[in-house]
């Protein structure tokens, strides 16, 4: 059932609208086909990015569509409850712009941001490695700058681990190593996805989200022109940790987004289906399991809307965004457990998705900084406070 809103702008309701229409009936339909074969839906990313979806968070003079991280998120939340798989990509696209739409030169911006922010260049986002996943600045993969046969061009060497879109993506929005500083030490280069040197491993055999493309990337001397640098060199790691925090925003309503599916199938089922006479739902001890998942949906929302609405007013909001993610994740592995038990026998079956949502829900506990990252970042925040 559709989930009542309370939105800022009639043309946010709108596009609400639009969303729901467009889930309903470009993604719903072919989710489980797509999971159940492990079919990246490259087509379904130029379907949104064509209606302007792709583009939604970012400035209309930059090709976006301009609407506040407030309504972002609600789209972001309208997708994940029929493909989660898709808004996890929608999100990590996302991600893989702010650093030029925020960080780059104008002259950068005007050349590639437009199809970016309009889906005909999909993103990746290349920031984890094998050794380096929660700790970024202990990242090891090089990008040494030297004179090319047209001109200053990095040279890149290493492996870059758990990136969505991997091999697919047309761009690597990439943070590599150009000096052995520790802060200082880490630029952003916006890596062409054919770029000679690049490849793609066989992707990860995972146990969700199996319909989204996750391969460890390697770069074997790699030439990347170095007017594909964004911000300056060595703010590489402060333009992550910046993305990072609306990242975060992003899984943490797209958990929401899972949660709320589960939820409306348990709903419904509990519905229709009869024991001693009467709908499961009325049963108590059932009924009561159903409004501890609702209560766990709307507290997730609010969380993570207290926290883009702080970032739509210029506030600081990183320890909310780390309060959304954790409470929004925890929440969508409780409620999708609870929706199979809900179903019983048959939850446990692929005739119905709710186990499909129970396998998605646990890796949102897991990137973007696990929940005990979050727990950390906010307990920092704690520390400093006065």
């Amino acid at each position: 059932m559709p989930v009542s809103r309370l939105l800022p702008t009639p043309e946010a309701r709108d596009l609400l609208e639009l969303v729901r229409e467009i889930a309903d009936v470009e993604l719903l339909p072919v989710a489980a086909v797509h999971e159940r074969e492990e079919r990246f839906p490259r087509e379904v990313f130029r379907t949104l990015g064509k209606a302007g979806i792709l583009g939604l968070p970012y400035p209309e003079e930059q090709g976006g569509g301009g609407q506040p991280y407030e309504v972002w998120l609600q789209v972001l939340e309208e997708i994940g409850a029929r493909w989660a798989s898709v808004a996890v990509g929608v999100s990590v696209h996302a991600l893989t712009c702010f650093p030029l739409a925020t960080y780059g030169t104008q002259e950068q911006q005007e050349r590639w941001l437009p199809e970016m922010l309009g889906g005909e260049l999909l993103g990746a986002y290349c920031l984890s490695e094998p050794d380096a996943g929660s700790d970024p600045g202990a990242m090891r993969t090089r990008a040494v700058r030297g004179q090319g046969a047209d001109g200053e061009q990095y040279t890149v060497d290493g492996v870059k681990a758990w990136v969505t879109h991997g091999g697919h993506a047309d761009f690597y929005t990439s943070m590599l190593r150009t000096s052995d500083s520790e802060r200082g030490g880490i630029s952003c280069l916006l890596v062409p996805g054919d770029t000679p040197g690049l490849s793609a491993d066989r992707p990860e055999d995972k146990m969700g989200l199996t319909g989204s493309a996750t391969a460890t990337m390697r770069f074997d001397g790699a030439k990347v022109d170095a007017d594909r640098l964004v911000g300056a060199e060595g703010q590489g790691l402060a333009i992550a940790l910046a993305a990072l925090d609306a990242g975060r925003l992003g899984i943490a309503a797209v958990a929401v987004g899972l949660a709320q599916g589960a939820l409306d199938h348990a709903v419904a089922y509990a519905k229709e289906r009869r024991t001693f006479g009467k709908a499961i739902i009325d049963h108590q001890g059932l009924g009561f399991v159903l409004a501890d998942m609702e209560a766990a949906v709307v507290s997730a929302r609010a969380s993570y809307l207290d926290a883009a609405r702080r970032k739509d007013l210029g506030m600081p909001y990183a320890k909310e965004a780390s309060v959304a993610k954790l409470v929004a994740t925890d929440a969508a592995m409780k409620v999708t457990t609870d929706a199979v038990q809900v179903l019983g026998g048959y939850g446990y079956t692929r005739d119905f998705p709710v186990e499909r949502f129970m396998r998605e829900a646990k890796v949102m506990q897991i990137f973007e900084g696990t929940n005990q990252i979050q727990r950390l970042v906010i307990s920092r925040h704690l520390a400093k406070a006065r």
